[in-house]
Parts: C-alpha cells; sequence; structure tokens
C-alpha cells in the first residue's frame, strides 16, 4: 500500500511539474496593468484600453456591461485608468466608425502619413458593412534612441536557461560617458534594484530586478516606494556596472473572453478584441508598434549604506516599463523570465 501511495505522489508530483512548466511556454498579452496570471512572461500595452475607452464613449455611450454578467476585467476596463492623456498626441493614433470600405482605407492612410506604417491586423478583417457593425481602432507607436548608445557585451546565460543571449550595457572598459545615461532608482542588494535609463526623447526606460511575482501596477507602485525609500547614491557610479539582453518580440493576442457576448442597452456585442505587440531592444534604443481592434455585430436579441561598486546585471526575471517624462503612468510593461522564448517571437 505504502508503495502504491509513493508511486501515486511521484506521479502527481510529475504531473504538477509538467504543469508548471508548460505556464512558462507563452509570453501573455495582457488587457490591463492589473490583470492576474499563471504566466511567468507577460507583457501589457495601453493600446487596447485607448480603443475600449472610445468604444465605451464613441459607441456603447457608457460603460461596457453585458446582459450574461460582466466579468470584472471589463469593469476594470471601464475605469479607463489609462488614456490618451497619458501619451503624447505624436505617438498614437485612433478612430472609430461603422465599418466600411472607406474606413479601412482612412486608417491605413494616417497610420501611413502619421508612421509610415502599415497594419498587421487590418486585412484580416471582413469590412462590408452591415447592422451595428462597428469598429474601434488605436496603434501606438515609438523609436527612440537612447542618449548615447550602450556597449554590445559578451554574449551570457539569462536565468536559469544554459543557452547564451546578447547583452549591452556598461562594463569597466566602456567610455565613462555613459555612466551619465543611467539613475540608480535604487539598490538594495544584488537581486532587488531599478534603473532609469535617459533617451533622446521624453521617453524613460525603467528596469527593475526582482523575483516578485506580482500585477504589474504593484510592480510599479513597489519601484518607486523602494525609489523614495532609498537612501544610496543615485547616481551611477565609475566602477558600477549593468547589463541587460536584447528583446525582441512580437505577439498578436485576441482576447476571446470579451467577444459573443450582448452589451446591455445594445443591439450589438463584441465581434472581435485583437491587440497586437512589435517591441524591440537593444544597445541603440526601443521601439514599438502596437496596435488593437475591437469590431462589434448585430447580437441575437435577448432580454435586456557603503558604497561598493554593484553589478546592475539584469540576467534573471526583470520587469521593464515605458513611460513619458512628463506623465503619471506607464504605456508599456513586460515582464521577463525566459528571455530566449521572448524572442523567439520577435520578426
Amino acid at each position: 500500500m505504502k508503495i502504491k501511495l509513493l508511486s501515486l505522489f511521484a506521479v502527481l508530483m510529475l504531473l504538477c511539474s509538467a504543469v508548471m512548466a508548460k505556464t512558462v511556454q507563452t509570453l501573455e498579452v495582457l488587457p490591463l496593468l492589473s490583470s492576474k496570471t499563471v504566466q511567468q512572461n507577460r507583457l501589457w500595452v495601453g493600446t487596447f484600453q485607448l480603443a475600449w475607452n472610445d468604444l465605451m464613449d464613441g459607441i456603447v455611450k457608457g460603460p461596457v456591461e453585458f446582459i450574461d454578467g460582466t466579468p470584472n476585467s471589463v469593469i476594470q476596463l471601464n475605469k479607463q485608468l489609462f488614456k490618451a492623456a497619458d501619451l503624447n498626441e505624436n505617438s498614437y493614433y485612433k478612430t472609430y466608425g461603422e465599418v466600411s470600405p472607406e474606413l479601412k482605407k482612412t486608417i491605413e492612410t494616417a497610420i501611413k502619413e502619421k508612421f509610415n506604417e502599415t497594419s498587421d491586423v487590418l486585412n484580416g478583417l471582413d469590412w462590408s458593412p452591415a447592422p451595428e457593425k462597428y469598429l474601434v481602432y488605436a496603434m501606438l507607436k515609438k523609436d527612440f534612441k537612447f542618449l548615447t548608445a550602450f556597449d554590445k557585451l559578451k554574449p551570457a546565460k539569462f536565468g536559469r536557461s544554459f543557452k547564451k543571449v546578447d547583452y549591452f550595457g556598461i562594463d569597466k572598459n566602456s567610455d565613462k560617458v555613459l555612466d551619465n545615461t543611467v539613475g540608480v532608482m535604487f539598490y538594495n542588494s544584488p537581486d532587488d534594484f531599478a534603473l532609469q535609463i535617459y533617451t533622446q526623447s521624453d521617453d524613460v526606460l525603467y528596469l527593475y530586478r526582482t523575483n516578485d511575482d506580482k500585477t504589474f501596477d504593484k510592480l510599479y507602485s513597489d519601484m518607486f516606494m523602494k525609489k523614495v525609500q532609498y537612501k544610496g547614491p543615485n547616481e551611477f557610479k565609475k566602477d558600477d556596472e549593468f547589463k541587460v539582453p536584447n528583446v525582441s518580440l512580437y505577439r498578436e493576442k485576441s482576447f476571446d473572453e470579451f467577444t459573443n457576448r450582448q452589451i446591455k442597452g445594445t443591439d450589438m456585442m463584441i465581434d472581435k478584441a485583437i491587440e497586437t505587440v512589435d517591441f524591440k531592444m537593444n544597445n541603440e534604443g526601443v521601439k514599438l508598434k502596437s496596435e488593437a481592434v475591437i469590431m462589434t455585430k448585430l447580437a441575437a436579441m435577448l432580454p435586456d549604506v557603503t558604497v561598493k561598486p554593484r553589478k546592475f546585471y539584469f540576467n534573471d526575471t526583470f520587469v521593464l516599463f515605458l513611460q513619458e517624462a512628463d506623465k503619471n503612468k506607464p504605456y508599456f510593461a513586460l515582464r521577463v523570465k525566459d528571455i530566449s522564448l521572448i524572442n523567439k517571437t520577435g520578426r
């Protein structure tokens, strides 16, 4: 009997290990900065919220609620905690209207003129007009350089993986002019620190080294709380070092939990809710392109200390935030636990 119990326990442990391994195999795109997930690699960008805001304000004319029950994620989206005011208007384009080939052409012309970009999603949509068929569209585009290009460093492993990845940053051989491009937010230990990287634009890159598995909003809050509490030097010292891996990712997410559910007070339901994220970071700077599309359709009618040299090595789990310098909220967040997995999604 004891042997059978031990065998059963061993099988259960293997199954648990398999489930845990499965949860780190995906880079998940989240609809909210406060979204919870078991995925260890995850990201958020404000583009979908921009589109949701216009769905509320321009089409539904109020909060989005479903007649079969409104999930908490929708309730949180309805709060519009991220708005266009949190971005410079030069960094986004958004519009909405009745679905038609003319609307598609308007969007394509606008993003070409404003960003010299094409869409990754518009050609995959059905543009034939129909009752209660509306489309909300948003694109967020960023392309900025660091104050000075960082040094390309030797490839090294990341986390527990033995596979080497490309890094950039500052080492003992780097030109000391690079020290002025980095600000120390805090340094509590080799596993708990944060930097801010200055750029040639109004954007600031925050890098937070932590193993804490919290939602992005809590990680962001923790980062600034630790900054306030930190009493050490904020300048990057001549003997300090810094390195972070190159990041190259692309992801398309369909938020199916919001689709095919009738919206209260209307004859429509959400047909498609899509967000794409194309993000790259290397020693020169950051490029981000993100699109969000929400399309509706006619619904079936239903009832209504002592300073020592510090090594700022982001060579294990870390979190990345992007924010405009004169704003109070980030517009992009990324948690990296497996950099090789994330970079596989790049293109």
